[in-house]
């Protein structure tokens, strides 16, 4: 009765519009009230006390970071190598657009956030080269979801908190499987280029060009160079890394490249915390939802429910894949994470999953949920971009979804995608 009324109060306010932090106070309330002796204070408390988390502070901090380097310049110089590296490749400026996600990925650790710096170049460009404009917009917003696997991830840092994961592990465990995605793209982007005759971005330049491309994109390449080496060199924890890539934003956006002013940066640190205060209330409702759950027991009794249905690793998966790409249709990635790491880490693991390989599946299937109908953000803020439907994007980005669920599958049954790296340089 306890789990039915959590969840029933959850999906009604869900469908009813209710903004999803709200919602999974309601529900945890309402639950209280009406199905325990549980005091309401809880909800409060635990809220707050989650969020006196020092792991969480790197979250802010590689959000602003992220803002930072968009509006610094650094866009375009990682456009620019981008270009000259694929460039002139059948559909090339859907190769560009890839590539360049898969660089400010590394740089922004959001979706959203990937979405809204390269697509503001390159979606008007695609357009201008007669692309399909439904195609422009999709490419562009499932190559923004590389944006939460490549590290630095944001999700990442909430799964190794929420699932008491080592971050530095799961930011390495992030990177082959992003790239697997990046080229997943760059696949589907080129099939269905040459079915549509779209054109190159420009002829092959040679290697000596390419080199200066990178000679002029040095500053933005060091950034994660900085950031996982200072990580996994000792140097500094993630949520200082974080703080480091911030310093390093403002200094190469007002000194070296000179495109951000003081009133830029007032309006950064604006942009910032207002996303992160909604970020925030979000975790911390999200967790005092996820602590009623663990005292229900509800962890415990998804693990027996799934393991009757079977115990093989393959299918429990397969079941845990699917149910996933539903739910990160309707429920934002921040809120499923906190929600659903404490029920589903458990029974993975009791099957002999490697929590690392776990996150990595787990925050690869909401990444695709960025670009699912109905809630797709990276959808959204590809249309805003674009001023094109919703409708006609979602059309046109079935076969990439396509591609991504494929590409979801190849990561969950090959594990040593996920594990290798930091097995090899982290001892697991």
């Amino acid at each position: 009765m306890t789990i039915l009324l959590l969840f029933g109060t959850l999906l009604l306010c869900i469908l009813l519009g209710v903004p999803i932090a709200i919602s999974l106070g309601l529900s945890a309330i309402f639950t209280i009230l009406f199905a325990t002796d549980f005091s309401l204070t809880i909800v409060a408390q635990r809220a707050f006390t989650s969020l006196d988390s020092f792991p969480l502070l790197a979250i802010p901090f590689f959000m602003l970071a992220g803002i930072l380097m968009g509006k610094g310049g650094v866009s375009k110089k990682l456009l620019d190598l981008a270009s000259s590296l694929v460039g002139f490749l059948v559909g090339g400026l859907a190769m560009v657009t890839v590539v360049s996600c898969m660089f400010f990925s590394a740089i922004s650790g959001s979706g959203p956030a990937t979405v809204a710096a390269i697509g503001s170049f390159m979606i008007p460009e695609m357009k201008a080269r007669n692309y399909g404009k439904g195609f422009a917009a999709a490419i562009t917003a499932a190559s923004g979801s590389i944006g939460v696997i490549i590290p630095p991830s944001i999700p990442f840092v909430l799964y190794g908190v929420v699932g008491s994961v080592s971050v530095g592990s799961m930011f390495l465990a992030g990177i082959i499987p992003g790239i697997i995605l990046g080229l997943s793209l760059m696949i589907v982007s080129f099939a269905i280029s040459k079915k549509h005759n779209y054109v190159a971005a420009q002829e092959k330049v040679s290697f000596l060009e390419v080199l200066r491309k990178v000679w002029d994109a040095k500053w933005a390449l060091l950034i994660p160079i900085i950031i996982l080496g200072g990580i996994y060199g000792s140097i500094f924890t993630p949520t200082e890394a974080a703080v480091v890539a911030v310093v390093y934003a403002i200094i190469i956006g007002v000194f070296v490249h000179k495109e951000l002013k003081l009133k830029d940066l007032y309006q950064c640190f604006v942009e910032a915390s207002i996303i992160n205060g909604a970020t925030m209330i979000i975790i911390g409702l999200s967790i005092s939802f996820a602590y009623l759950m663990t005292l229900e027991q509800v962890p415990m009794k998804m693990a027996d429910f799934l393991t009757g249905v079977s115990s093989n690793q393959l299918i429990i998966l397969l079941i845990i894949n699917i149910f996933l790409l539903i739910v990160g249709a309707f429920i934002d990635t921040i809120s499923a994470l906190v929600v659903l790491t404490p029920i589903l880490l458990p029974v993975v693991t009791n099957v002999g999953v490697d929590p690392l390989h776990f996150g990595v599946i787990l925050v690869t299937n909401l990444a695709i949920g960025f670009v699912t109908p109905p809630l797709g953000v990276n959808l959204f803020v590809a249309s805003g971009i674009s001023g094109v439907r919703i409708e006609t994007i979602a059309k046109a980005i079935v076969p990439i979804f396509i591609m991504l669920v494929f590409s979801l599958l190849v990561i969950t049954y090959v594990p040593s995608f996920s594990t290798f790296l930091p097995e090899y340089f982290m001892g697991g």
